[in-house]
């Protein structure tokens, strides 16, 4: 299968072309991220698992899209997944892998759900995706003494605002870092990503 998508992903620069891309992408993301090997989903569920207390507790995860974060969370048994996204057509793709309490869909200015003891964002804060400004929007909504489990791949790591904003708030003591492991992401394309885990304190 040729890279359609993969090839414009990360070139985008608004919220309206992201939704388009992301809309039109529905249909075939599942086929075209799982034949490149996609596996940052099951690397940031197992270490999200290693690290919660009570995998009863429920999660949001933010920018969800077709749900394989879903599918890798529960995997892991995480029971409880709430699920939201800019894109309506990839929820529906979420709706269809039934692993999910409740999914809706957001505005890029929306406010962030709050109320939650973990939030994860599998491979959703990056170049061409949400910018880096939705980190400390996650981290803020999330209940103290939470986690938040979140990937960079190899665009955002390129760019020193990605990480350099997780070391601010670790340094600062918003967060503690539990968890960084380099690994795989798109092993198709040659891609790889940083999986952390963060406790907010």
């Amino acid at each position: 299968m040729t890279k359609k998508f993969l090839d414009r992903v990360y070139k985008l620069s608004t919220p309206e072309e992201t939704r388009q891309l992301y809309d039109d992408w529905s249909g075939s993301y599942d086929a075209e991220t799982s034949g490149q090997g996609y596996a940052t989903p099951a690397r940031l569920a197992e270490a999200l698992a290693r690290h919660a207390v009570d995998k009863s507790a429920a999660v949001f995860d933010f920018g969800c899209g077709t749900g394989l974060s879903g599918v890798a969370l529960h995997a892991e048994g995480f029971s409880t997944i709430d699920g939201a996204d800019l894109s309506a057509d990839m929820l529906k793709g979420a709706t269809d892998k039934n692993v999910y309490r409740n999914l809706w869909q957001v505005e890029a200015d929306d406010p962030i759900a709050t109320g939650y003891d973990i939030i994860a964002a599998a491979g959703v804060i990056s170049v061409g995706a949400a910018p880096i400004e939705f980190f400390d929007l996650l981290l803020g909504a999330l209940n103290a003494g939470g986690l938040f489990a979140l990937s960079f791949n190899d665009h955002a790591l390129a760019e020193p605002q990605f990480e350099g904003k997780l070391r601010a708030r670790v340094t600062d003591g918003s967060a503690r870092l539990l968890f960084q492991e380099y690994g795989t992401h798109l092993p198709g394309i040659g891609l790889k990503s940083n999986v952390y885990v963060l406790e907010k304190t």
